[in-house]
């Protein structure tokens, strides 16, 4: 026997031995987002209703935030920002039309590719990636899957076509082809196939976003004669300004039964919260019953929230209201302490892609200006000060615009005639100019290019009615959220490309930039 052959031969097992190990022992990542779902709808914040008794749980026994907020409340900055860990002032991504626009150094699938992760996307995109970025690719949005392929799936994309505005009656598409049970179906099928290398899935459901359509059982579950009504009406609506009153107009136009139908919106929209819940059950117990729960993060989110109602309006659009800005947020899984109450911290959709780095023990990519969020989830140190406050952007630039200025809902096409609820809430007026919001304590500041500011004591004002900007009373208050806005601005500013030649760069492990006595 040649000795030098079997011992390099040994080693060499060995080697892969290792390395196949070093992989296996990364943990897998299930990411489950929501399209539009609100903070607040849910029995772990309060709400009456058993709407979401399963993430509700899990989040008891895991760790959740009640102060977690989105970059901006459209979808494709949110998420490209939760890919990129970037806001969308360095994304270049403001709105739903500048996803091509997009700057980064490196992203999230980029990374887990580095550490040998199978990567998947089941359901809705609304980034910049495209099937090739993926190992397993099934697309699906508002209007059915991208390419059905079976009767089913061609009836349901007919139906969602054709109810996109919004739909009342309970939904023609049975469960067992709702868009939610379908991608469980297919993100359930894929992890079943994945038997060596770590795992991520992102698990998409287009919902609760209008069309606002529910099947039964869901759909008499949460009836209007069961469900709470709003805190607020269009009567707060002169209090909320002219990009509200403007939305108002337009929603009313395409919806002139609005007032009417909107208990059945909402009721349809707490029904299909309720069936998304179902579903995550669904599938965070299966992979429970495959030994992957404790070897798997799960993070539950959504990208924005919904008026659900709120003022009188429905969707999203104007403005920075705590109910389209604050978002669930749940972990759950591999390494996760669980805590007594919700984490005290705010917290950013930007924050998910430099800890999932941290999680997997790699170095958060240069431009990253998320923090991570590793240490206080797995009971480790962390400075509380880089948590005590977050930022969320609003507006792709320019001027406002006003209702008297000279363009049309229809010219401009956020309005399709003759159709009901056929508008589009983002649009010239809504999104025009540019917004900044802070969050800290129960303090809320908002304010525009313009001066124009809102403050609000969310603790006493939870919708936000009682602008106290510019009373004497509260300048200290005031002054306080004003420095850690402009502290927010000047962070926020992009670092790419960095300096060529000489110049060191310096940065914290993790992104934090407020450190506390004995960290480092």
């Amino acid at each position: 026997m040649d000795f030098k052959k079997c011992f390099f031969s040994g080693v060499l097992f060995q080697g892969i031995g290792l390395s196949l190990f070093a992989q296996t022992t990364k943990p897998n990542i299930v990411v489950i987002i929501a399209d539009q779902q609100r903070a607040d709808l849910c029995g772990r914040e309060g709400f009456p209703l058993n709407i979401t008794p399963f993430v509700d749980e899990l989040a008891h026994q895991n760790a959740w935030f009640d102060k977690a907020y989105t970059v901006m409340p459209a979808s494709a900055p949110a998420r490209c920002s939760l890919f990129t860990g970037r806001f969308p002032n360095a994304t270049h991504v403001r709105t739903n039309h500048n996803i091509q626009d997009i700057y980064y150094d490196k992203n999230l699938i980029d990374v887990l590719k580095d550490n040998n992760y199978a990567t998947a996307l089941v359901g809705k995109n609304h980034t910049f990636l495209k099937p090739k970025d993926m190992d397993s690719w099934s697309e699906y949005s508002h209007w059915g899957k991208n390419v059905p392929k079976t009767e089913e799936e061609r009836a349901s994309s007919l139906f969602f076509k054709d109810a996109v505005g919004q739909y009342l009656d309970s939904s023609l598409v049975a469960l067992e082809n709702q868009q939610p049970t379908k991608i469980v179906d297919e993100a359930l099928k894929w992890i079943e196939s994945q038997k060596s290398n770590p795992f991520f899935v992102m698990v998409s459901f287009p919902e609760p976003h209008n069309p606002y359509q529910v099947c039964e059982p869901y759909y008499s579950m949460f009836s209007p004669d069961k469900i709470p009504s709003p805190k607020t009406s269009r009567k707060d609506l002169p209090l909320k300004g002219e990009k509200y009153q403007i939305l108002a107009s337009l929603e009313d136009t395409s919806c002139p039964n609005l007032k009417d139908d909107l208990p059945r919106i909402r009721g349809n929209y707490m029904g299909m919260i309720r069936l998304i819940d179902d579903q995550i059950k669904r599938l965070v117990e299966n992979l429970k019953k495959q030994g992957l729960f404790d070897k798997t993060i799960f993070i539950i989110l959504s990208d924005h929230g919904d008026y659900c109602g709120e003022y009188g309006l429905i969707r999203k659009g104007a403005g920075l209201s705590e109910s389209l800005t604050r978002i669930p947020m749940v972990w759950a899984g591999y390494k996760i302490k669980k805590q007594a109450k919700a984490m005290d911290a705010f917290v950013s959709i930007a924050d998910i892609f430099p800890t999932l780095c941290s999680a997997i023990t790699d170095s958060i990519p240069m431009g990253v200006q998320g923090r991570s969020l590793w240490p206080m989830l797995t009971g480790d140190k962390y400075p509380k000060s880089e948590f005590s406050s977050i930022i969320v952007q609003e507006g792709f630039g320019g001027e406002d615009f006003h209702k008297d200025d000279n363009l049309t809902f229809e010219q401009e096409g956020a309005l399709v005639r003759n159709k009901i609820a056929g508008f589009d809430e983002l649009n010239t007026w809504t999104q025009s100019g540019t917004s900044r919001m802070v969050r800290m304590g129960d303090w809320k500041l908002i304010i525009d290019s313009n001066g124009k500011g809102e403050l609000y004591n969310l603790k006493k004002d939870p919708f936000e009615l009682n602008n106290l900007f510019g009373q004497n009373k509260f300048v200290n208050e005031q002054n306080s959220l004003l420095v850690k806005l402009l502290s927010w601005e000047l962070r926020l500013q992009d670092p790419l490309p960095l300096p060529r030649t000489r110049y060191h760069f310096k940065r914290n492990p993790n992104n934090y930039h407020f450190m506390e006595d004995g960290m480092k």
